[in-house]
Order: C-alpha cells, then sequence, then structure tokens
C-alpha cells in the first residue's frame, strides 16, 4: 500500500470560493497575520481559490491537488498561480523544499491513509514551522444536534463520491498530528458556528525546532 498511487477525481464546477471559504478564511488571515511566512505550501490547493485569496494579499503560495478538475479551473482562472497536480502520497518536500507554513483546509477529512499525509504536512514544513488544518468539527453536543433532527444520513452522505471519509475530532486530530511529529499544544479555532456547533475546526501546530523520535 505504501507505493500504491491512490487516484481522486473530486469534482470541481468553478474556481470560486465554496460556502466554507466564508468563515474559513477570516479564521486563517488571522493565524497568518502575526506569523508573517515568506511564502506558503497550500496542500490540497483545490480550483485554486484560496492560494488566489492569499496571494492577493501579498503572500507567494505554491499548491498541489489531485483533482484534474481543480487543477484544471486554477490554471484557466489563475495562470499566474503556481498550482500543481499532486497529493499528500508523493514526495513533496523532495519536489518543492520546505516552507514556514503549510496550509490544508477542509482536506484531511477526504484522505484514505491520514497518517501519510500527516507525514507529508511535517515534511514539508521547515523546522519551527506551522501547519494550519481545517476540516469538519465534530464533537458531543453538535454530534448529538445532528442525531435528534434527523441529520445523520445528510451529514455523513455515503453517495457523495470522494466525500468525507473520516470524521475528525479534537482529540482524534491532535493524535494524528503529535504521531507524526509535532508539538503536543496544538490550538484550534472553531468556526461558521459557536464553538459547540461549529461547522468547522481549525488546528494549529507547531513543527519542532529539533525533531525528535515520532510518537509510535
Amino acid at each position: 500500500m505504501k507505493n500504491e498511487k491512490i487516484k481522486i477525481s473530486f469534482k470541481w464546477d468553478s474556481a470560486e470560493h465554496t460556502c466554507a471559504h466564508a468563515y474559513l478564511m477570516p479564521a486563517v488571515l488571522r493565524i497568518l497575520e502575526p506569523l508573517k511566512p515568506r511564502k506558503i505550501f497550500d496542500l490540497g490547493c483545490g480550483n485554486g481559490s484560496v492560494a488566489n485569496a492569499l496571494t492577493q494579499k501579498g503572500y507567494r503560495v505554491v499548491g498541489v491537488d489531485p483533482s484534474p478538475d481543480g487543477i484544471r479551473h486554477a490554471r484557466k482562472a489563475y495562470p499566474h498561480l503556481k498550482l500543481y497536480p499532486g497529493s499528500a502520497y508523493d514526495p513533496l518536500a523532495r519536489k518543492y523544499g520546505r516552507f514556514p507554513v503549510v496550509m490544508s483546509l477542509e482536506v484531511v477529512e477526504h484522505v484514505f491513509l491520514p497518517r501519510s499525509y500527516a507525514q507529508t504536512l511535517f515534511d514539508l514544513l521547515e523546522p519551527g514551522g506551522t501547519a494550519i488544518v481545517s476540516t469538519p468539527f465534530h464533537g458531543y453536543w453538535k454530534n448529538l444536534a445532528i442525531a435528534l433532527t434527523g441529520g445523520f444520513d445528510k451529514h455523513v452522505n455515503p453517495l457523495w463520491d470522494y466525500g468525507h471519509i473520516k470524521f475528525w475530532s479534537m482529540k482524534t486530530l491532535s493524535t494524528l498530528l503529535t504521531e507524526a511529529g509535532f508539538e503536543k499544544d496544538i490550538h484550534y479555532r472553531h468556526v461558521g458556528r459557536i464553538p459547540g456547533l461549529a461547522k468547522s475546526m481549525v488546528a494549529v501546530a507547531k513543527k519542532p525546532l529539533i525533531s525528535g523520535p515520532k510518537r509510535k
């Protein structure tokens, strides 16, 4: 499985922001402001709309995505951007180098091999760098509300091709990231609604300046 290519053809209809970006982008920009990174890697850049928005703010962005539709729309709408086909299962750090910030918005829930994804995220960062990872939030009160309102089938939607296949809580996402070598002090921001019913959560994780052995 280690060397096997997993094909993903997530469908994009345009190069516009999705509804999720309305609540994700303000949080991402607030996180980036004190960091002032020279450049950012966008792991799972989709249709390029986020990379374009960040470029307009003065950031230098490089990104990859496994969706041919996403890259096609991105290249047509934003030909000036450095966005390429690729996935978290590829040796991206070897090809693109390391970055002070790696961003990955609403991606990890689509990933079949999350530990490979987290390792790539870690490898792409410079020592002391910051990972910004968002994913739909799951917690007790939100899960209860989904169950009580009969929204389970719509929420998990097994009929959505290449849709959400992993459902993350703060605990499980923190475990994934710390296993990959990130510092244990991972900060979260809840976005989209009040914290207990948030639409998404944004994890901010640091790569140690000196990386020790990874957790088993």
